[in-house]
């Protein structure tokens, strides 16, 4: 039976064998010699940089506000977590610390919904927003009423709560 060190040694050989049989072949395989020399250019002169700049869907726009509020509340979950499970604070601290754990997720969830609530009326995309004690909706639609708006503000005070002021944008599609 061969020793341990002798069979390590053997694989260690054969992958590297098997890793340098792959440099020396892999690279012609994804991109052959030939076309290196038409992609890299002689002189800075040769090089032709052509940008378009897309203005992003308003897909896209709700999409990257919410994920940017997402990670936003992230970081601050994480923040409280460390303070709930930091032994320099005192039980007090702790609670509020956690107390606000449940209120993001709260809010959170409550926007969710009235996104969904808004969509099943009929609109295209809705985005809610909690910024500074005031809820922000906009709503992806080509025309719009005060009668609409109204009715948005009304969904958000039942999910939201009565407290809180209620700003209604129209966004037209792109």
């Amino acid at each position: 039976m061969p020793k341990k060190q002798t069979v390590w040694l053997f694989t260690m050989v054969s992958l590297t064998a098997v890793l340098g049989v792959y440099y020396v072949t892999g690279p012609e395989k994804l991109l052959p010699a030939s076309s290196l020399e038409e992609v890299i250019p002689e002189t800075a002169e040769d090089v032709d940089v052509d940008v378009a700049i897309e203005e992003p869907a308003s897909d896209e726009v709700f999409e990257m506000i919410r994920l940017e509020a997402d990670e936003e509340r992230s970081r601050l979950k994480e923040e409280l977590t460390a303070k709930v499970a930091s032994a320099d604070l005192s039980a007090e601290e702790k609670d509020e610390a956690y107390t606000s754990m449940q209120q993001l997720d709260e809010q959170a969830s409550s926007e969710r919904m009235l996104e969904t609530v808004i969509k099943s009326k009929g609109y295209e995309d809705a985005l809610v927003r909690t910024m500074d004690g005031e809820v922000r909706i906009t709503v992806k639609s080509d025309s719009h009423s005060t009668e609409a708006a109204n009715e948005l503000i009304r969904l958000a005070k039942e999910e939201m709560g009565e407290k809180m002021p209620v700003s209604v944008e129209f966004e037209p599609f792109k």
